[in-house]
């Protein structure tokens, strides 16, 4: 096993494994070095707007629709036509790039596959590259897994359409470094999956399409497109060869929808409500506005008035300028060992996918493959159609106080334990390599977790973090509860299992989160440090 590898000025500083040079060629590395040295400036600059812009928000100055691009939003304009194979969006499945995973979801019967680089990963060394060779075996045709059991996987000859997310923005690739600064997490996943399989999918009938995350503005989205036209370049294919699905995951992304798709018109296909995500950013951006103290996240549901708000101007925007409107994931997983529970989560399930279905988007997000058919059915009845682009719901006029309404209702102690646990629990697994975590019957990713520990951080911060029982919120109520589930979790689970998953640093980097006065933009950015 080599350890390091130099090309020009790209250093490599992770362990090169056997199978590792299929990517990492030099042709590859070049191509990803040469849009990082173009493009990464700009990242870091966008990235302190960002910062710029929540000083703004902390000294009571909210957020609205542009003044400045005003044109854009009344314009007449549309999205370059979508692909064939991107018509029918129905039932998306989503789901980290192992091996595994990779094939059953291709093979789950949904539409489409969002292979994850992001939320549902964590971005180890090994799950980055690992990930990468996985795809490229995939969009072959040629990817199997044999289970330690015995159990052979391979990909069906049909299969769900595959479509890539790259880690967002705010997240680096510690183990390549150019110039001697860490690469860009985003461009890296981008550039070699891009590279390594733009033209084979293009022969195959497909083609090279994304999903892009955590987007705070149109000009981060036109960083993007930048980068899709630049690569186009060097490839030698035509400008609008990409496709991307925009995540309108943050709160500031949704007063800049109509902006974000007209900068990616040429490559644009849909936007998606990002729920999790989103909430997390709600949260994140108004943690020290008056007035911005959010409930238990259990009751911060998609029915909620600025959440409902949200998904109605995500369709209108799609839809007017003929863009997909994809609905939001589903957490919950089938409950194999209780058949009324079971049936309860999937009435919840089949709630939620029938609300989407009618309110006119055009597919919807599950993590698990047996609840496709239940996503499927919703759609199939409201929907007989490739999508509902044609449902353009002009008779609602969704204004920026519409979005900015916060949620109402009580904090309980059973909310800030939950939260305090699910952190934890995640945290640890992230952090021993997993991204994508069931607990308690959810599927719990780097979003949902997100909001558990921001939702402690500014409940303890906070004046109006308080208790429904009248008690105030404080860092030593915090603690004694970290130590109460920490027993439980120790009580509960297997203790090969606790030793192995690093519950205690886990624990112990949730403390320190919650303590700081200031508040950590994403806790992935602080754990990444600890990842191998």
């Amino acid at each position: 096993m080599t350890k390091f590898l130099t090309i020009d000025d790209i250093e490599i500083k992770g362990p090169l494994s056997p199978g590792y040079d299929k990517i990492l060629t030099p042709e590859a590395l070049r191509f990803a070095a040469n849009l990082h040295r173009r493009f990464n400036d700009r990242r870091l600059e966008l990235l302190n707007i960002r910062q710029r812009r929540q000083k703004q928000i902390d000294k009571g100055n909210l957020p609205g629709f542009l003044p400045k691009t005003k044109k854009i939003r009344q314009g007449d304009w549309k999205i370059a036509p979508v692909p064939e194979d991107l018509q029918d969006r129905r039932v998306e499945i989503t789901g980290p790039v192992k091996r595994k995973m990779i094939i059953n979801a291709l093979n789950s019967g949904a539409t489409t596959f969002m292979a994850d680089f992001e939320d549902s990963l964590a971005p180890t060394w090994d799950g980055i590259i690992q990930g990468q060779l996985n795809l490229i075996d995939a969009v072959e045709g040629t990817i199997t897994y044999n289970s330690p059991d015995g159990k052979k996987y391979q990909l069906n000859e049909e299969h769900a359409v595959l479509i890539v997310r790259p880690r967002g923005w705010h997240l680096d690739e510690k183990h390549v470094h150019v110039g001697g600064a860490p690469f860009s997490g985003s461009i890296f996943d981008f550039a070699l999956y891009f590279f390594h399989n733009a033209h084979e999918l293009l022969k195959r009938g497909s083609g090279p399409y994304f999903y892009l995350p955590k987007l705070e503005s149109h000009l981060e989205a036109r960083l993007w497109n930048d980068i899709f036209l630049e690569a186009q370049k060097n490839l030698n294919l035509h400008a609008g060869t990409i496709k991307a699905t925009v995540l309108i995951d943050t709160i500031l992304a949704i007063f800049e929808t109509e902006e974000i798709l007209y900068e990616l018109r040429e490559h644009a296909v849909g936007l998606n409500c990002g729920r999790w995500n989103y909430i997390f950013s709600f949260i994140k951006r108004f943690r020290n506005v008056p007035g911005y103290i959010f409930p238990d996240r259990s009751l911060i549901t998609m029915t909620r008035y600025c959440m409902r708000s949200y998904t109605i101007k995500v369709i209108q925007t799609s839809h007017r300028r003929g863009a997909h409107a994809i609905g939001g994931i589903t957490t919950r997983i089938p409950i194999k060992d209780d058949s009324d529970k079971n049936q309860a989560a999937l009435d919840k399930v089949r709630e939620d996918k029938t609300r989407e279905a009618e309110d006119g988007h055009d597919g919807t997000w599950v993590a698990h493959p047996d609840l496709v058919a239940v996503a499927r059915d919703e759609f199939d009845r409201v929907m007989p159609a490739r999508n509902q682009i044609h449902r353009l719901r002009e008779n609602i006029n969704v204004a920026a106080s519409d979005l900015l309404m916060a949620p109402k209702g009580a904090i309980t102690e059973n909310g800030l334990r939950n939260n305090v646990s699910v952190a934890i629990q995640y945290f640890a697994h992230w952090l021993s390599g997993n991204g994508c975590v069931p607990l308690y019957n959810l599927m719990e990713a780097a979003g949902t977790a997100e909001i558990a520990r921001a939702q402690v951080w500014q409940w303890i911060h906070h004046p109006e973090g308080v208790l429904d029982n009248g008690k105030k919120i404080n860092l030593e109520m915090v603690q004694k509860i970290i130590g109460e589930e920490m027993e439980s979790i120790r009580k509960s689970v297997d203790q090969d299992k606790y030793r192995q998953i690093k519950y205690d640093k886990a624990a112990e980097l949730f403390e320190q989160i919650i303590s700081d006065h200031s508040f950590e933009e994403f806790f992935t950015v602080r754990a990444y440090k600890q990842l191998d």
